[in-house]
């Protein structure tokens, strides 16, 4: 049976990213997203997320997981480029937990006004 993953798997992968950033980009995929710039990098977020979303539809497990993994991956690499770690993400998180989705999407529409 192959190994699992846990959790620390993003946080050792967001370490990779950081290490990338600034790599050759001609030699690293990572570095070579960095160098394109936010706009490429969201770019290849929205085309990870829409094929995420393909596979979820045609209920293909094996391809929603590799597809998620890919989807995880350029989002860290905009968390990075955006100048955030997991941990910030972790923090909004933890202050919804417990919330109801509903009220704390109410919340956010009151702080708007």
């Amino acid at each position: 049976m192959a190994a699992r993953g846990d959790p620390a798997t993003l946080d050792r992968l967001f370490k990779a990213i950081l290490d990338r950033r600034g790599g050759d980009p001609e030699t690293s995929y990572t570095a070579k997203l960095f160098h394109r710039g936010r706009a490429k990098i969201a770019q290849k977020l929205g085309e990870e997320a829409i094929e995420t979303v393909i596979e979820a539809i045609k209920d293909d497990k094996a391809k929603l997981a590799q597809e998620s993994a890919d989807l995880l991956y350029h989002l860290l690499v905009l968390w990075a480029d955006a100048g955030l770690e997991p941990n910030d993400i972790y923090d909004v998180l933890a202050a919804r937990e417990g919330v109801s989705g509903i009220a704390e999407k109410a919340s956010r529409k009151k702080g708007k006004g």
